[in-house]
């Protein structure tokens, strides 16, 4: 499974264009994010991601009032067993923060990114090649991976 088998027993910080992908079954990257998403429900690593994926995930599904979308992006996100929604804490606000000033960022991407930092994670999944290599965190684009 190749990149996948590096992930096991680790904690995974989640993006949100990963989880868009698998949900509306995106057939660009399906292939590469369903393997991921079936070790997760594995229980071969856990993942964390901050509220703010709820947020972009939701926009939407509101839009188009697809109401099925929605139940579908709440129940992985609030009820996964192996997938858990972080609440935005002070002391992710103010990694936020750091890493904004850093890295010049958005808002979102320094959120989920001191999200997955907080939580302990080393890696953190995404599609957005501008997120910065950090000490802790190694940045994995699937872009960038081959397809399992």
């Amino acid at each position: 499974m190749g990149w996948i088998e590096n992930l096991r027993g680790e904690v995974v910080g989640l993006d949100t264009t990963p989880l868009i992908y698998f949900i509306e079954e995106n057939l660009t990257y399906l292939n590469k994010v369903r393997p991921f998403f079936v070790a997760l429900d594995r229980g071969e690593f856990r993942v964390v991601t901050s509220i703010v994926t709820l947020l972009e995930v939701l926009v939407h599904p509101f839009r188009h009032g697809n109401t099925v979308l929605v139940q579908q992006y709440r129940e992985i996100l609030l009820n996964a067993e192996y997938l858990t929604t972080m609440l935005l804490t002070h002391e992710v606000a103010e990694e936020a923060a750091r890493l904004r000033a850093e890295h010049d960022i958005r808002t979102p991407d320094a959120i989920q990114l001191a999200t997955a930092i907080h939580a302990g994670a080393p890696f953190f999944l995404t599609n957005d090649a501008r997120l910065p290599s950090l000490p802790a965190l190694q940045i994995l684009v699937l872009d960038e991976l081959e397809d399992t």
